[in-house]
């Protein structure tokens, strides 16, 4: 992970998209890392497709994992920061990345490799109407729904595929394969199922030659796919192409396989473009209005170098853009590319067929198709096969590592730390970070940050009691933002459990050597993140500790506050209550499986979105319905946490691991034996178990024990109350929330926890050992 090294970061490189060429500049800096070096990679998604493979999948040939890369281990081998998020403006002046939803990203490289996306703001109602083929996450998740709508037609269903280019005629050949073949297997009637194919263009396949354009138009038309060619789309509506020369084309599905554009953004940032808007770069793939921003793929335009929009471009690009990012980073001289002017292209048919074309020839076969696969197989093999050795480099390379004598100087001389004074922070910088930010603003916090006295003074009403926890941990996620968030989050589970509302917060934060405004940066970064939590709960920041460590760790010794008699304690469980978990389990084997470039990233991603959501709103529905204990689940686990409430209220439990709600993959990661390293610690707690035995057999069972970061809610809530409880919850931001068991008076054996295993059932009250009765869920109270 970034930021775990004793050399101090000197300089930001940032990717931008994780397309054809950054996944090969990733693989590269992951087998020759350079010192002083921090890279991030900024990525709308954690599956990036390869395009070579996309019409295969649509086809049906391919799985999802086949024909995706998936950036997060890939950036985790790079040691890369990996930030999930869209980019929406560039500031080249303050060298500042702007995305969605977060603070901007600094950088002192940037490179950009965002693709391209069909245009529809040149045709009146098709933004609105038509289904562009990129961004292609969102264009897939519209495929599966157009794809289910056919199919529930029984295949009297009109698909229209607007462009004609390599692009559009794969598409329109591989959805018609599609479709045909799913319905001939379910009982429907292939042959009602109609694919149109419109072009602008006076021909198909305009870039490629002759008898490629020729061999298409039959296949084409031997295909029944109806091609209309010389004939713009003037209107897109509801239902309906209107064409230019006035005739109407009725469709269900317009799907958008049109001309390239970029992103506004890209000439709004003042960056040189080409008519088109793209990003004009010179021979070394470098802008040329700005040295310090880079391009490659779809979204760049070598000048004097026209090339089509072809993925076979961009992953060509990859190498010596790895390169030239180094060599410009280093201060060195760099090396020109330039594209070579014909490439070979084996446009696929949807059924296992090809034609491949280049220069004047053409030619079709089944074995191109086989071909084609191998290429594809091998090219997807080097990103998930990660090597674990520096790769054998080019001439060169690996005397730069170092940087020369000034970059050492620079390393040494920002890793020169003294440690006196707690290795603080300087107090310039931290002032700076902080300035920056806006703390919840309270009227009972007497001094806070914007007073320079010793320590923050807050006021207790009347009335009400405070409540103090502290949690501290070391980075799990490389995103300084996202783990601010959880930190914020998982700081204040214990106050929220406990019924109170979060008063105060001081922060402690170690952060990896670096020049002073890598520091601030990082400072800022994940303080950011903790203020956008803390201001959802109106929890001032007002103080606390900032060091340099070795890797970068975060936490809060937070204060709350609660009226004597609205506490929440551990120890209120009663005979009859039900169980209920907001959030769903697994965090600790996930990141733990992270950590080994095991975890997928979508996981990873389910993970984290389940971590930032705060557990304010889940407590106050739990207490609304009367909870009678709360707890959050954190490092002990769901069972540890469950014994830790058994013991002070005198009772037993069950917990139906059927009804265990589990994050996407954790199932997965425990299958293939990953866990995190405090699970041995909690396994211990299997004493507590009734029938350790029988609950072993289900492949649940040790998620029981799994470390939760920024975990959700455990608590018991009165049977009668324990189904709209659920409800509220889930329609209150915790979709997965779940009823997970029941309490039950105390069998006076040592052990308190009866594991019910899939296909089990609710024993009665007593030891699971002294009873083989069986009773009915409770009355009212449903999982599904």
């Amino acid at each position: 992970m970034q930021g775990t090294s004793d050399v101090p970061v000197l300089k930001d490189l940032v990717l931008v998209g994780g397309g054809h060429s950054h996944i090969a500049v990733l693989r590269k800096f992951g087998m020759k890392p350079e010192p002083g070096v921090r890279l991030t990679l900024v990525a709308r998604d954690v599956h990036t497709p390869y395009s070579g493979m996309l019409p295969g999948f649509v086809a049906g040939h391919y799985a999802y994992d086949d024909c995706h890369i998936d950036l997060r281990p890939l950036a985790r081998f790079a040691g890369a920061r990996l930030i999930h998020a869209e980019a929406t403006a560039l500031d080249p002046d303050a060298r500042r990345l702007h995305c969605a939803g977060r603070p901007p990203v600094a950088y002192d490289l940037l490179s950009l490799d965002i693709g391209s996306r069909p245009n529809t703001g040149n045709v009146p109602g098709a933004a609105e109407h038509a289904i562009p083929v990129k961004p292609i996450d969102s264009w897939l998740a519209r495929w599966e729904r157009v794809k289910a709508r056919a199919l529930a037609a029984g295949g009297a269903y009109r698909i229209a595929v607007v462009g004609a280019g390599a692009g559009g005629v794969e598409l329109a050949l591989s959805v018609r394969f599609a479709l045909r073949s799913e319905l001939a297997a379910g009982g429907g009637e292939p042959d009602l199922l109609r694919v149109d194919l419109v072009s602008a263009e006076d021909t198909v396949l305009p870039a490629h030659n002759r008898r490629a354009r020729a061999k298409f138009a039959r296949i084409l038309r031997e295909r029944g796919v109806r091609v209309h060619t010389g004939v713009p789309v003037a209107r897109v509506a509801p239902g309906a192409l209107h064409l230019a020369d006035g005739r109407i084309l009725e469709t269900d599905a317009p799907l958008w396989v049109t001309q390239a554009a970029a992103p506004e953004w890209i000439a709004n940032a003042g960056l040189a473009t080409d008519e088109a808007g793209f990003a004009e770069v010179n021979q070394y793939l470098q802008s040329t209005s700005h040295p310090e921003v880079f391009a490659s793929g779809d979204i760049a335009s070598m000048a004097g170098h026209p090339r089509p929009k072809s993925g076979v471009y961009a992953v060509r690009q990859g190498p010596p853009l790895a390169r030239n990012l180094r060599r410009a980073l280093l201060g060195r001289r760099l090396r020109r590319h330039i594209p070579q002017k014909r490439a070979l292209a084996i446009i696929s048919t949807g059924d296992r067929h090809a034609v491949a074309a280049r220069g004047r020839w053409a030619v079709e076969a089944d074995w191109l198709w086989r071909m084609k696969r191998w290429i594809d197989e091998r090219f997807m093999e080097k990103y998930r096969d990660l090597p674990q050795m520096d790769e054998e480099g080019e001439p060169g390379v690996r005397e730069e590592l170092a940087g020369g004598p000034e970059a050492l100087k620079e390393i040494a001389s920002a890793a020169m730390r003294c440690g006196g004074c707690g290795a603080k922070v300087g107090s310039s910088v931290l002032s700076r970070a902080l300035a920056r930010l806006t703390p919840v603003d309270r009227d009972d916090i007497l001094l806070g940050l914007d007073a320079p006295d010793d320590a923050a003074v807050v006021e207790v009403p009347e009335g009400h009691v405070m409540v103090h926890t502290v949690d501290f941990f070391r980075a799990m996620v490389d995103d300084p933002y996202v783990f601010g968030q959880i930190a914020a989050n998982h700081s204040l589970g214990d106050v929220f459990a406990m019924g109170a509302d979060p008063q105060s917060a001081l922060a402690l934060a170690t952060v990896p050597y670096g020049r002073e405004e890598k520091v601030e940066e990082q400072i800022y970064q994940m303080m950011a993140g903790a203020l956008s939590v803390f201001e959802d709960s109106g929890t001032a920041l007002v103080g606390g500790h900032t060091g340099e460590g070795a890797e970068l760790a975060f936490g809060f010794a937070v204060n709350g506050l609660v009226a004597r008699e609205r506490i929440l304690r551990k120890g209120g469980m009663r005979p009859g209550d039900v169980l209920i978990l907001t959030k769903p389990i697994g965090t600790g084997t996930l990141f733990a499986a992270d950590m080994r470039h095991l975890a997928k990233g979508r996981w990873v991603a389910g993970a984290l979105d389940t971590m930032v959501t705060s557990n304010r709103r889940g407590a106050e529905i739990l207490f609304e319905h009367g909870a009678t204990a709360c707890t959050d689940v954190t490092g002990f686990g769901v069972l540890g946490h469950l014994v830790e409430m058994t013991k002070p209220s005198g009772v037993d439990v069950e917990v139906r691991l059927a009804d265990l709600p589990v994050l996407d993959g954790a199932l997965e990661t425990v299958r293939a034996g990953v866990f995190s390293s405090l699970q041995p610690e909690n396994v211990r707690l299997r004493r507590a178990v009734k029938n350790p035995e029988a609950a072993g057999a289900d492949e649940r069972y040790p998620l029981l024990f799994d470390p939760q970061t920024a975990g959700g809610l455990l608590a018991s809530v009165p049977e009668e109350r324990a189904q709209d409880c659920l409800a509220a919850l889930r329609g209150g931001g915790y979709p997965e929330a779940a009823v997970l068991g029941r309490v039950l008076e105390a069998s006076g054996a040592e052990e308190s926890v009866a594991v019910i295993p899939a296909g089990g059932e609710w024993k009665d009250a007593g030891s699971a050992r002294e009873t083989g009765g069986f009773r009915r869920w409770p009355q009212g109270v449903t999982t599904s």
